[in-house]
């Protein structure tokens, strides 16, 4: 499918916002003080940064209210309700926190699961697609609250808990891209069962159905290189889980303290980002929809 930079912006930082949201709301991280200010500050930046990047690729950004109305059936409603409520608790507790250093584990709690099942309802849009094999499988959930969870260890200052997390992110998302290549041809999608045609004999593509550029071609149909797809894994795993596991390994054995403990925090959280980004690029580009195979352009 063709990676839409808004939909990309909104998995990577919403994900990243809500995780720390997470960690915040079950107290594992400082939350009174400036300290706690800041924390919040930029978790509610990135979460609803994140929300905000996902309108731009809505075909009427000004109707973004339309997409709590669909909750009973729709993952992408159920998101946005889950949202909406996770940010309001956290943002009472935020400011009971800093303000007023009343401590609410209650609502922190409640807040930090509200977190959770809103980066589980994002995962859900996409694992639910019977039509994207790829995604349809349930490596994508796994994936998706890995992590979240552990961008937000990483930037709530919990090194050794960070660490352990972005080892297990690297093997979901191993698995998700083994499993991945795996799930077309076990969907059973085939030019014959797209068009039905299946009991007439062998079929074969006389000529794609339109000569020029469509919807379909432009949104649901994308290829990348597998040379390209190689280097952008390889990138994507040490960005998203190796290096920054290795950083916070030698932060939390002491190795590094001081000005350079914090100048490593920050490193490992660019470099993870980065990762994270690739990872969602190709995400994206690698999905197959099944509305391909009327093109010919699965391969």
């Amino acid at each position: 499918m063709n990676p839409a930079p808004s939909v990309i912006i909104f998995t990577v930082l919403s994900g990243l916002g809500f995780g720390m949201l997470f960690w915040l709301g079950l107290g594992q991280a400082e939350t009174g003080g400036m300290i706690g200010f800041w924390l919040f500050a930029m978790a509610f930046i990135l979460s609803g940064g994140g929300l905000l990047a996902s309108t731009f690729h809505l075909g009427n950004p000004q109707r973004f209210w339309r997409a709590f109305s669909q909750w009973q059936t729709s993952w992408l409603s159920r998101e946005a309700i889950l949202a909406v409520a996770a940010l309001g608790l956290m943002g009472l507790f935020g400011l009971r926190q800093v303000f007023f250093a009343q401590d609410w584990v209650w609502l922190g709690r409640a807040g930090a699961g509200l977190s959770l099942l809103t980066v589980l309802a994002t995962a859900m849009i996409y694992s639910q697609l019977k039509t994207v094999p790829r995604w349809n499988q349930p490596g994508t959930v796994v994936l998706f609250i890995l992590l979240a969870l552990a961008g937000g260890a990483l930037i709530t200052a919990q090194a050794g808990l960070a660490a352990g997390l972005f080892g297990l992110a690297g093997l979901a998302q191993l698995w998700v891209w083994y499993r991945g290549g795996q799930r077309f041809a076990e969907a059973g999608s085939t030019l014959a069962s797209a068009t039905g045609l299946g009991g007439r004999g062998q079929l074969r593509l006389f000529e794609p159905p339109h000569t020029g550029r469509n919807y379909l071609l432009d949104e649901m149909v994308y290829r990348i290189g597998r040379k390209h797809a190689l280097r952008l894994r390889v990138i994507a795993l040490l960005g998203m889980s190796i290096l920054p596991a290795a950083i916070m390994l030698a932060s939390g054995a002491g190795l590094l303290a001081g000005g350079a403990g914090l100048l490593a925090a920050g490193l490992a959280g660019a470099v993870h980002l980065i990762g994270v980004f690739a990872a969602r690029w190709l995400f994206f580009a690698e999905a197959e929809h099944v509305v391909g195979l009327y093109y010919g352009r699965h391969s």
